[in-house]
This record gives C-alpha cells, structure tokens and sequence, in this order.
C-alpha cells in the first residue's frame, strides 16, 4: 500500500490530494465574498451569512468522528468531495437563498475532507517527521492559493460569473482519480474496527483539559481567525473603495505568494523554535494590518499594506499543525482530532459573527483593527509555546 510507511514517497499521494482539495475552494475564495455583496447588498449582511457557514461547519466536525467510525475515511472523503460538488450547482442559480445553502453544504464538505486528510496525515506520517512534512503540505497547496483567488475572480469578470464554478466542479471530478487509485486505507491505530461510535462532544472537555493541546487550538484559531479576515474582507473592501473585483481577487492571490516562504520559515522554527517564529509572525501580522485600517481612505495604499500581512501569516504558517500533531496521542488521534479541527470553523464562525455586529456601528477599516488586535494578542499566547517545540 502507498502509505504503509512514512518515507519520503509516500508523502506525494497526501500532498497531491491536498493541493486539488484546495484548488478546489480557492478559486472560489475571492469569488463567493463578491457574488454574496451583489445579492445582499451590504458587508454587514455577508458576514451574517458567512457567521451560519460557520456554524455548520463546526458543528459538523463533531458529526465526522461517527461517519469515520461507521464506515470509513475513504467513504466520509469521498462523501465530502460529492456534497462540494453539489453545493457548486447551487451556486450557479445565482439567488441568495441557493447562495446560502450552497454555503453551509460547501462547510459540511470542507469538514469531511479536512478530518479525513488529517487522519491519513498522521497515519501516515511519524510524528518526529511531522515538522518536515507540514511545511512541504503547505508549500505545494500556496500554489493552489496563489493563482485560485484571482484567477476565479478575473473568469468572473472577463467571461461569465458561473466559469469559476465550473471549474471548481471540475477539478473536484479530478481529485477523485488519484484518491481512488492511491487507495488510501484506514490504519488499524485509528480505526479500531466495529464498536460503538464515541460522542465526539465527549471529547471536548478532554481535550481542553490538556494545556498543550489547548495552546495547540488556540494558536490555530487566531492564525485562522486573520486569514477569514482578509479572505472575506479584503475582495469586499477592494470592491467597496472602487479598486475593483479583480483587484479584490488580486489582493488574495498577492499575499498567498508569501506562503511559498512557508518551508524556509518551517526551518527557521525547527533552528531557532516554534515560540520565536510564532511571535515575530503575530506581531508582523498585527501591526500591517491596524496600519491597513489607518490609512484605508488610500485605497491603494491599504490593499498594499493588507498584502503584507501575510508576510506575517508565512511566518506563522510555518509552524503548521505541529503543536498539536506533536501532542496528540495515537489511539486518540480520530476523537481528538475532530476538537482540534474545529479551530478552522471557529475562526470562521467568530470573525463574521463579531464583524456582524461591528459594521452596524462603524465602517469596514474597523475589521482591520479588530483581525491585527487578535493577531497581537496571539503573539501573547504564543509564549506559552514549549522551548524545546
């Protein structure tokens, strides 16, 4: 079997997958913010619409462990990869009610992949490697997050608005072909065969109740919590100061570049430690982007400042997942890692649920100022990050 050992061949089938899962949701990254602003009218009303998303999608990482237990990894991810392919026909009715529903389907599908691709990960990977292999996932996907954004928002613009997800189904078609003939199978360390599914609920208080897998969540969330920020915000703030959507898709794809530096910085943090590269890359991420909102009535000026964020968002990146694939225990790798993967929806169920309310009493710069001031303060929090990670 392709993964049955964790030499450096085996990691290609994982990072081919990921990098079409990914194309996949990019080049709509740009795209869905835009189209959900000309049907609702108001960035207010998106981040309402974007806050039920996330919902969805956390609730459904707890509904993921069970499926995995009732069947297996490969029908959940091959469940997932189907409900994407649905929710991009109800995209294309181009009405806010199919939006919203295309939406939560896509937050569903986007669970089922990413649970799945993180139990092959560590079934696959050892855990002294994790620290090489995640910086290479996250080099090989950047290319996919560099060309989606704008390329999805330029088809928009220069050819029709249903193109982007078209191919989006598309390449959701061709990811099918490698998982299938890769064969993907389920280790027995984490998948124990037929018993009672556990309540992955259950699992909460015991994953908080260890302090490095706490730490391990709320570094993600707060990485995370920034990333929504621009993702959402950076294409409407483009479209709304008349730089235009393109440029929207633009600003995305140029701050996706820095992520190519994600292996350097995965070295950086291996030779000098997680806790120094997670706290220059908050503090690096916190200040660009207060600075975006001061100077936000410089349109041109601000999309450049909201691209450098992701100088620090690099740095942050480079340390990957390795907090918590280092402190996860093998036999509760499926329970644990459905609470730790809820990090992704949390942070897209916080940023549009606060920014809801936010944008009914100021202006949009005001998210800005909100994502650098939670990046600073994961800078903080990053001090508790052992010396010897």
């Amino acid at each position: 079997m392709w993964l049955d050992v964790a030499s450096p061949p085996q990691t290609y089938p994982l990072v081919i997958l990921y990098a079409l899962e990914t194309f996949s949701r990019t080049i709509l990254m740009a795209v869905i913010p835009v189209e959900a602003l000309a049907l609702l009218g108001h960035a207010q009303a998106v981040s309402v619409l974007f806050f039920m998303g996330g919902f969805v999608g956390l609730v459904s990482n707890f509904a993921i462990p069970p499926l995995v237990r009732r069947f297996n990894r490969r029908a959940v991810f091959s469940l997932g990869v189907l409900c994407a392919l649905l929710a991009q026909i109800l995209y294309l009715q181009h009405t806010a009610l199919f939006l919203m529903a295309a939406l939560l389907l896509h937050a569903f599908a986007v669970a089922c992949t990413d649970i799945t691709f993180s139990l092959y990960t560590m079934a696959a990977i050892r855990r002294q490697d994790m620290g090489r292999f995640e910086p290479i996932r996250i080099f090989f996907a950047a290319i996919a997050f560099i060309i989606g954004p704008w390329l999805g928002s330029w088809m928009r613009v220069q050819f029709t608005p249903e193109l982007p997800f078209w191919v989006s189904a598309g390449t959701l078609i061709l990811l099918c072909a490698p998982f299938w003939y890769f064969r993907l199978t389920d280790n027995p360390a984490v998948y124990a065969g037929p018993r009672k599914p556990p309540n992955p609920l259950s699992s909460v208080p015991r994953f908080f109740s260890q302090p490095r897998m706490r730490l391990a969540w709320m570094l993600a969330f707060g990485r995370n919590f920034w990333w929504t920020v621009l993702f959402i915000y950076g294409p409407i703030y483009a479209v709304t100061s008349g730089l235009g959507e393109v440029v929207g898709g633009l600003i995305v794809s140029l701050a996706n570049i820095f992520l190519l530096t994600v292996p350097l910085w995965g070295q950086v943090g291996r030779r000098y430690g997680l806790r120094r590269l997670l706290i220059v890359g908050y503090i690096l991420t916190g200040v660009t982007a207060v600075g975006a909102a001061f100077v936000a009535g410089v349109p041109w000026l601000a999309a450049t400042l909201l691209v450098f964020t992701a100088v620090g968002g690099a740095v942050i990146d480079g340390a990957g997942n390795v907090p918590f694939l280092r402190a996860v225990r093998p036999l509760e790798r499926a329970e644990m890692t459905a609470v730790y993967a809820s990090w992704r929806h949390a942070g897209q169920l916080a940023a549009p649920g606060i920014f809801a309310g936010v944008l009914m009493l100021f202006e949009l710069p005001a998210v800005f100022v909100i994502g650098g001031a939670v990046a600073l303060a994961m800078a903080f929090v990053s001090r508790y990050v052992p010396k010897r990670m």
